[in-house]
């Protein structure tokens, strides 16, 4: 993964020219941000703060061939300042505790922990601090060895105590699906600009998905196979499908509605696809797009073959709306405002659409006004559902 603009930089190794080597002892090997991001995100450190850190690590000792260990060490904790104390250790060298079952001993970390812990629903903070509590009680025990049903047993007493029950269960329930019997896909529609994309990612991310996809993407590929002669709708977007079409006139809300579900409906053959690819491959996936319309897929299918959980996202203020899409202009050069502010009143009505929907087919609604709420509200949803649709009992998968 590169960084926008360094497109044929590898954020994984440097150029020979640029390599430093860190001096351990006798051994000496290249600086690589990628081993760094890993470093610091395996003690909880998010994803982007690690890479900044590497990133600024790495500036600091251009241009030098090496550089001890320790000054390594010392320059990533200025560089995190008061959060220092997340990116060491609390495991003293020697001590590491490790986690068996399944056959199999894996390293205890607290970073893998906390993120298993944001199944719970909880902030990202607080699952650190409980990952952290857990740790200093296997510490104090001399605890070198953990099983890994006593793991999870220790962070559902500890969430219940630091959190609350229900943040507990959620986290047994989730913990069940991560070695599913059966995949559960996370359905995010909803109009241009509500945030999906963001949100699909953050879900996905928290719950240790690691299949995301957007319908965005399977209309691109539709579009190199399908010529606009043949399919006319999917070479638009979704406010303006029906200026494509010779069937519908070219303004009025039935006819901005009547384009968009022509779209949306062409897409969605390449929807189900993608479903039935991640039942086959047993995959949980989330899923995100402006086609993922109610009622205009046949869920039915898939029922008793996977969870299939759909919410409609919404952003029901104009303003926040607006604000969205000029926001987005600092993101991207492909995605000028004016596009979106100019059309404002045809996504608008696209989104009244999915409401209506959403209403008539029980499709449960988030409205994005806040983004880390709206992460919060479909995690629970998810983890909700799954209790409700399985009947699971907490005890049972301790």
């Amino acid at each position: 993964m590169a960084k926008s603009g360094d497109k044929n930089h590898d954020w994984n190794s440097d150029s020979e020219a640029d390599r430093t080597l860190v001096e351990d002892g006798a051994n000496r090997r290249p600086y690589m941000r990628g081993i760094m991001v890993h470093s610091l995100m395996a003690r909880g450190i998010a994803f982007e703060e690690a890479y900044q850190t590497a990133d600024q690590v790495r500036e600091r000792i251009r241009g030098r061939s090496v550089v001890p260990k320790e000054e390594l060490a010392k320059a990533v904790l200025e560089i995190l300042g008061p959060r220092s104390d997340r990116a060491e250790s609390a495991v003293p060298a020697g001590d590491e505790i490790t986690i068996t079952g399944r056959g199999l001993g894996l390293p205890f970390s607290k970073g893998i922990l906390s993120q298993s812990l944001l199944a719970a629903a909880i902030d990202p903070h607080d699952a650190f601090e409980v990952a952290r509590e857990i740790e200093r009680a296997l510490v104090s025990r001399g605890e070198r060895e953990v099983d890994r049903r006593e793991l999870r047993e220790l962070a559902y007493q500890v969430l219940g105590q630091r959190i609350g029950a229900e943040a507990a269960r959620r986290y047994l329930i989730w913990r069940k699906y991560q070695d599913p019997e059966r995949p559960v896909m996370i359905l995010l529609g909803g109009a241009a600009g509500v945030g999906k994309t963001s949100l699909a990612l953050e879900v996905a991310h928290r719950l240790g998905i690691g299949r995301v996809l957007s319908t965005d993407s399977i209309r691109q590929i539709m579009r190199l196979m399908l010529s606009p002669a043949i399919a006319p709708a999917i070479h638009g977007s979704s406010y303006d499908a029906h200026r494509l079409l010779s069937s519908v006139e070219r303004d009025g809300a039935e006819q901005v509605i009547g384009g968009f579900r022509e779209q949306a409906a062409t897409v969605s053959v390449g929807i189900r696809a993608s479903l039935e690819r991640a039942v086959n491959e047993n995959a949980s996936l989330v899923m995100d797009g402006v086609s993922l319309v109610p009622g205009l897929i046949d869920l039915e299918p898939f029922s008793k073959i996977a969870d299939v959980i759909f919410l409609v996202v919404g952003t029901l203020d104009e303003e926040s709306f607006s604000n969205r899409f000029a926001a987005r202009a600092t993101e991207t050069k492909y995605r000028p405002p004016h596009r979106y502010l100019e059309n404002l009143d045809s996504i608008l009505q696209i989104q009244d659409h999915f409401l209506e929907l959403a209403e008539r087919f029980e499709v449960p609604i988030v409205d994005n006004i806040s983004f880390d709420r709206s992460v919060l509200l479909i995690i629970r949803h998810v983890t909700d559902t799954l209790s409700q649709r399985h009947g699971f009992n907490p005890e049972d998968l301790l």
